[in-house]
């Protein structure tokens, strides 16, 4: 019996590696320094696994910025635009991530797109395909990182994306075709499993995630055909094909067939997983990982069920069985040990990164011992204790609020439901309002300078008291209401500057979630985000909002947005208990969503914006799943906003999502304007709304914010004057296409000014 981790966190325990990272972006660090902290990360995180006994630890799983992107550097799948700056490997990487402008040399050139991993809240660099590129071994990277693990005495497996996914997940640019660079790729692919071999490379892990995705006959062949070409020329070698995020049910019966030497396969997510293997078998010479510690939660294991799995397969005649975590640990933090603050009666029913690692020991450590005999299982001391400690968590109920549901029992048709059509409302709102054609504003935050984050952190330590912190506060409120004037933006925000983070700012005001210091886990690049955790029942003591959006207003006469997060998005970026359903726990979070619009808009505000950016994150990957899980998550919506007077206008805002798919179930948000990402997409969003004949005003972003470099105004121009064209000039907002958090002051004000001229002159035409 031995243990698996398919990736480990990479951005640092204390988040080392984004620190040093931007430091780089702002050229306070050389490329020698950046290298050192990844060096000591690497090191770190193969020790800590080796420390807890990991027998098959991974290598390549590191990256500055994503893996998808490494893949394609590996690959040379690079630009031509990104090779024409004449920059180093490390700058040209950066560019295709995050852009680049040079206004001395006049050079301009925007990222690659973005977007969501599968189900999750990590972001991928979208590979692009031209006819350009010539597919060849690009990098050292795999090779190096491999070597520097044996240095240190600890045999890896390296990583790579498979080709299959790498191909589907890669842009190609019109006119080229999928078909014509598989034979490239699977060469390439071949030389690096030919050097592997030569460096003495026991395992390389192909992660092929795809797979659990809805696949047709073309697809299930595609994949065939090449690892019929690619396993055939290896040697001593042994190749994992690595599975996760759901099950391969449209493809098990072929993979088992291949030639892996093994095959990872997700038991959390997977619900088809077990009978797969009933149904068709396992070969007694493939090792099987079994995925059974959850890589997406934050829960502790339980025994009794992961166990329980393991002697399914066990009596189903699986015999190479290897625990394995469910998919990287990219997607939790990376150790509770740094949550001080964190009261133990919560924080021992969680395990991290770290913990995970425990509990691979401790599953391991019981079917050793008892031989897989049942009654020696039941009595296993390590068991026992978790067991207890399952049975304990059922008694924390001091977070059971029974009130909330019995409110969501007795919901009725009409609570979903606005007073009046779209038709009949935009025009009350439209005379209400008075904005002019092309109305201008921003997504809801501004940047959040170094000074703020300490003030609030002073606030947080109880440094500063509550009269200092509000004058702070509405002071930098004063500041960007002024800003916002100056640039004659037409719809005006309050900047947030109150919230650490748009979720978790929300839950902090709710009941039933907990908080931690230190969990970080990465998002895209340099971006972590610190997800709540939803312990207990969801309910709202009191408005959290109404005194800041209340003092925006009183120093403008421009209408001030209310800025509120949606219960969809505070779920799934959250981490969620697993004792209730879904449905049930996103209700919640929407009563009490619902409660912060009724007092905004009893307050006077006229515009509503209840941010959903995470909608689709947890749309199911099989299309049979789909139905059921967005039709509570758009009547959760509905029911946030439904009970509004007709004459208030409400906004959402979507980001990095592809909603060609599901744009009648966007439709049925029924709000008045939808602010959405476009810029970073190329705007293939205007085609997605047009195609599916959405008919409510929209505001696609007009540039892409996550990029430092400023949009020109002839850009910015061509941008509105292509969404007019499609959708008519009474139709269209000109907003950015997200937040402004996180981007510097100066480029903010230039980007911003940029966008509202070319509104403005449009405008007068």
């Amino acid at each position: 019996m031995k243990t698996a981790v398919l990736a480990y966190p990479r951005i640092g325990e204390k988040r080392e590696l984004k620190k040093i990272t931007e430091l780089y972006f702002k050229g306070q660090a050389k490329v020698e320094e950046l290298d050192k902290v990844a060096k000591e990360l690497r090191k770190k995180h193969w020790l800590s696994q080796k420390d807890r006994g990991v027998d098959f630890i991974s290598s390549n799983d590191f990256s500055f910025y994503d893996l998808v992107l490494d893949t394609a550097f590996t690959l040379n799948v690079i630009p031509k635009r990104y090779k024409e700056l004449g920059l180093s490997y490390l700058e040209t990487y950066f560019a295709m991530a995050r852009g680049y402008q040079n206004k001395e040399k006049h050079i301009d050139v925007k990222a690659l797109d973005m977007k969501k991993w599968f189900n999750t809240n990590y972001h991928y660099v979208v590979p692009e395909l031209n006819e350009d590129i010539e597919i060849k071994l690009n990098s050292n990277k795999i090779f190096l990182e491999y070597e520097e693990a044996k240095e240190i005495g600890i045999e890896t497996k390296p990583l790579l994306i498979g080709p299959f996914t790498f191909l589907k997940l890669t842009k190609f640019n019109e006119g080229i075709k999928l078909e014509a660079y598989v034979d490239s790729f699977i060469k390439v692919y071949k030389e690096i499993i030919l050097k592997l071999e030569e460096k003495g490379v026991k395992y390389l892990q192909l992660d092929e995630p795809y797979l659990v995705k809805d696949l047709n006959k073309e697809e299930i062949n595609l994949f065939i055909d090449i690892y019929k070409k690619l396993l055939g020329n290896k040697k001593e070698l042994k190749i994992i094909l690595a599975t996760y995020f759901g099950d391969v049910r449209d493809i098990y019966g072929e993979l088992i067939n291949l030639d892996f030497d093994g095959i990872t396969i997700d038991f959390v997510e997977g619900k088809e997983s077990l009978a797969l293997i009933e149904k068709y078998g396992y070969p007694k010479d493939k090792l099987l990982f079994a995925g059974i510690i959850n890589g997406k939660n934050i829960w502790r294991n339980d025994y009794k069920k992961s166990i329980n799995k393991i002697c399914q397969l066990k009596k189903l005649g699986v015999e190479n069985l290897i625990l394995s975590t469910s998919c990287s640990l990219l997607h939790v933090p990376y150790t509770l040990e740094n949550e001080i603050k964190l009261d133990d009666k919560y924080k021992e029913h969680l395990a991290f990164a770290n913990e995970k690692l425990f509990e691979l020991e401790d599953i391991k450590a019981i079917l050793l011992d008892s031989d897989f005999d049942d009654a020696k299982i039941l009595s296993n001391s390590i068991y026992l204790k978790n067991q207890v400690l399952k049975e304990k968590r059922k008694s924390l109920n001091e977070l059971e609020f029974p009130e909330i549901s019995k409110e969501i029992a007795e919901l009725k048709v009409e609570d979903f439901k606005r007073n009046k059509v779209f038709e009949e409302r935009i025009k009350e709102q439209r005379k209400e309002l008075k904005l002019p054609l092309l109305p201008t504003t921003t997504i809801g935050s501004f940047p959040q300078t170094q000074e703020i984050r300490k003030t609030r952190s002073a606030y947080r330590k109880k440094l500063i008291n509550e009269n200092e912190y509000n004058f702070f506060i509405k002071n930098e409120i004063e500041k960007v209401i002024k800003l916002q004037e100056e640039l004659l933006l037409d719809v005006l925000v309050h900047g947030e500057f109150e919230r650490n983070d748009m979720v978790e700012y929300f839950g902090e005001n709710f009941e039933g979630f907990i908080f931690t210091e230190n969990a970080w886990v990465q998002s895209y690049g340099t971006r972590g985000v610190k997800p709540p955790i939803i312990f207990g029942d969801v309910r709202r003591p009191k408005a959290i909002t109404t005194d800041w959006i209340a003092y925006a207003q009183s120093l403008t006469n421009k209408p001030v947005k209310g800025m509120l997060t949606g219960p969809v998005t505070i779920y799934n970026w959250s981490f969620p208990r697993e004792d209730k359903s879904p449905k049930e726990v996103i209700y919640q979070i929407a009563l009490g969503v619902r409660a912060e619009v009724l007092d905004l808009e009893r307050i006077g505000t006229k515009i509503i914006q209840i941010d959903e950016a995470a909608l689709r994150e947890k749309l199911p990957i099989r299309k049979t799943d789909w139905e059921e899980y967005l039709a509570y998550a758009i009547d959760s919506f509905c029911l946030v906003h439904s009970k509004v007077k007709n004459t208030t206008q409400i906004h959402t805002h979507m980001c990095y999502s592809e909603f060609k798919d599901i744009m009648k179930a966007i439709s049925k948000m029924d709000v008045d304007v939808i602010t959405i990402e476009a810029a970073k997409s190329n705007l293939s969003m205007l085609s997605t709304l047009k195609e599916g004949n959405y008919t409510k005003e929209v505001g696609p972003g007009v540039y892409d914010i996550h990029s430092a470099r400023v949009p020109s105004k002839e850009e910015l121009k061509e941008v509105v004057e292509k969404m007019v064209d499609l959708f008519g000039k009474n139709r269209i907002w000109v907003n950015p296409d997200c937040g402004l958090k996180t981007r510097g002051a100066s480029e903010v004000y230039s980007s911003l000014k940029n966008m509202v001229e070319v509104a403005i002159e449009l405008r007068n035409q």
